[in-house]
């Protein structure tokens, strides 16, 4: 820690006392920063441990702000790093705000929220890809079914020669059974591609403690060009995300199999970040297989 405070002092030419982190995810810690007065200084530095994400997260950004309403963090510069675990680091701007996680202060409040944050995604979704899909780094021309089994493909092949101990037989028969039910689970699917956020949670959006008040997005995720369904199975928790999730296609239905593919996306999702970050999140993973039994052959 004290290495990566001598550089980053280096970087932006004052000394700094100290950095407190303030989120961890799983491809990036996010440090407040403090000056030898011990005064926050009005940038974070965002840590990433695999090489590339930061710039991909830094063209999201500027991408989310440029054709949307809702406001994003400001990046003002890229340092690629040699201080373990850290391979780049994005330097934002430091938003003020709480969570959309913390409970709005009267119901009346929670449902003007949620009507700004949907529109704030409407005006994404209504930006066309004009039939490219992909992530930010590989985007193609082609339909999101057949991108999405693709992209499938790799990750089982990737996961199932590697010789891990956290990924169980049983995982593998789960990820070979949901592997075999994509092509009935996309039968018939035509949802065009839009510009998604790619990591839509309460925890990705902030609101003014005070009025509740949208004040902006955070932590894009590194899909680009999406149908609007990939943006919205992180929001089926129960809850007030599932509240949000109802409010959503109250306004913008989607097709009924969402229901299904929904936790395709789930376990896939766990298999993709384990496969980046070495992390798996079994219960996310466990709860995805259980739900998909039903719609297996």
């Amino acid at each position: 820690m004290e290495q990566l405070i001598a550089e980053l002092s280096i970087v932006l030419g004052e000394s700094i006392s100290r950095l407190e982190c303030v989120s961890e995810q799983p491809y990036a810690h996010l440090y407040a920063m403090y000056d030898k007065e011990g005064n926050a200084i009005p940038l974070l530095a965002k840590s990433y441990v695999c090489p590339g994400v930061a710039q991909q997260e830094a063209y999201k950004l500027s991408m989310l702000a440029r054709d949307g309403y809702v406001r994003l963090p400001t990046v003002y510069g890229l340092v690629v790093t040699s201080q373990a675990p850290y391979k780049e680091i994005l330097l934002m701007e430091r938003l003020r705000g709480v969570s959309v996680e913390a409970p709005a202060r009267t119901p009346q409040r929670w449902d003007m929220l949620m009507d700004q944050i949907v529109e704030g995604m409407l005006a994404w979704h209504r930006i066309d890809s004009h039939g490219c899909v992909g992530t930010v780094d590989s985007t193609q021309e082609n339909n999101w079914r057949s991108w999405y089994m693709q992209r499938v493909e790799v990750l089982w092949s990737t996961v199932i020669n590697m010789n891990s101990s956290q990924i169980t037989l049983e995982d593998r028969t789960a990820l070979y059974r949901a592997k075999g039910s994509l092509p009935r689970l996309f039968e018939g699917f035509n949802d065009s591609a839009v510009l998604v956020h790619g990591n839509l949670n309460l925890r990705s959006m902030l609101k003014d403690p005070r009025s509740d008040q949208l004040l902006a997005m955070l932590n894009p995720g590194n899909m680009l060009w999406a149908p609007r369904e990939y943006d919205l199975f992180r929001l089926c928790d129960d809850g007030l995300s599932g509240q949000l999730l109802y409010r959503y296609l109250q306004k913008a239905p989607v097709a009924e199999s969402f229901v299904a593919r929904r936790w395709l996306y789930v376990m896939w999702e766990a298999i993709d970040r384990f496969l980046h970050t070495g992390k798996f999140d079994r219960l996310a993973f466990e709860n995805a297989n259980k739900q998909l039994l039903p719609w297996h052959e």
